[in-house]
C-alpha cells in the first residue's frame, strides 16, 4: 500500500497502463520536476468506463508492467482503484483525500484527455477536487485548447510558468505544462506486440524478473 510519512506533494497519473511504456515514466519524471513533486503515483486502474474492453490486457499484466517501468525513480504504482473499488477518478479522488489526508494532490492529464474530460463523472466537481496539470501529447494541443471542457475551465488556467506553486492555488485550477512531448503509444506498442501480456505473466510464473 501507498504510504509516505508527512506531508507529501504527489502527482497522480491514473489510466489504463496497457501496457506502462517509457512516455508514462518520462512525463510523470518531468512532471515531478516541473511541479516540484515528491512523488508521483500510477493508478492502474481495473477497467476504464470510457475505454474498450476489446483489447485490454488482464489487470494484473497491466500492474507488473507498471511496476516494472517505475523501477529506480519518484513513481509509486498503486492499486488503489481496486482496493478502495472505485472506478471514477471522481470516487477514487474522495477516498484518496479520505485515505490521506495530510498529502497535497495534483492530477496529472495529458492533452488526449481533455479533449474528452466532458465525458468524465462529475467533471466539474473533479476539478474542484484537485488542481490539474496537463501533459503535452502530439497532435492534440489544439484539440485540448478547444475542448467542450475548457469552455468552463478557462477560468482556471494557471501559467505554466507558476506550475511549482500549486499548491497555493485553489481548485479549480488547471495549467498547460510545457514538457517535452513524448510519442510513445501503448495503441502501437499492442499492435507490433499482441500478446505482450501474456509474455510478462508467463516471465513472472517461471521465476523470471518481476
Amino acid at each position: 500500500m501507498l504510504a509516505v510519512r508527512g506531508m507529501a506533494r504527489i502527482g497522480l497519473l491514473g489510466g489504463s497502463f496497457n501496457p506502462a511504456h517509457i512516455g508514462h515514466r518520462r512525463v510523470s519524471l518531468a512532471a515531478l520536476a516541473a511541479l516540484g513533486l515528491d512523488e508521483v503515483w500510477w493508478l492502474v486502474s481495473p477497467g476504464n468506463p470510457l475505454k474498450p474492453a476489446d483489447g485490454m490486457a488482464p489487470y494484473e499484466a497491466r500492474l507488473e508492467s507498471a511496476r516494472r517501468m517505475a523501477r529506480r525513480g519518484a513513481i509509486k504504482v498503486s492499486d488503489f482503484e481496486v482496493e478502495a473499488g472505485t472506478r471514477y477518478t471522481v470516487d477514487t479522488l474522495d477516498a484518496l483525500a479520505k485515505r490521506f489526508p495530510q498529502h497535497r494532490f495534483i492530477w496529472l492529464m495529458g492533452e488526449d484527455s481533455v479533449a474528452q474530460f466532458h465525458q468524465w463523472k462529475d467533471w466539474r466537481k473533479l476539478a474542484g477536487q484537485v488542481p490539474i496539470a496537463v501533459i503535452s501529447r502530439p497532435g492534440y494541443d489544439d484539440e485540448a485548447r478547444a475542448a467542450r471542457a475548457m469552455g468552463w475551465l478557462r477560468w482556471f488556467v494557471h501559467p505554466a510558468s507558476t506550475a511549482r506553486n500549486w499548491t497555493a492555488w485553489r481548485a479549480p485550477a488547471i495549467t498547460f505544462l510545457r514538457l517535452p512531448p513524448d510519442p510513445t503509444s501503448a495503441t502501437r506498442l499492442r499492435a507490433r506486440n499482441p500478446e505482450w501480456h501474456r509474455q510478462l505473466l508467463s516471465k513472472g510464473r517461471d521465476g523470471g524478473p518481476s
